[in-house]
């Protein structure tokens, strides 16, 4: 099971923990990336290659 992490939902301005997250390779850096639990809009957030590895990515 993945790891929970905390996002930062910029459009509410709202943090939140989840663990249902994918890991995403954009131009060399990795983010977990999930949906809104408010909305239909998406949060992102920079992760470590480490844990990208440990977790999906």
């Amino acid at each position: 099971m993945a790891e929970e992490l905390s996002f930062y939902d910029v459009k509410t301005k709202k943090k939140f923990n989840t663990s249902d997250y994918r890991i995403e390779d954009k131009a060399g850096r990795k983010f977990a990336v999930t949906k809104s639990q408010e909305g239909s809009h998406e949060c992102w957030r920079v992760v470590s290659k480490d844990f990208a590895a440990a977790n999906g990515g």
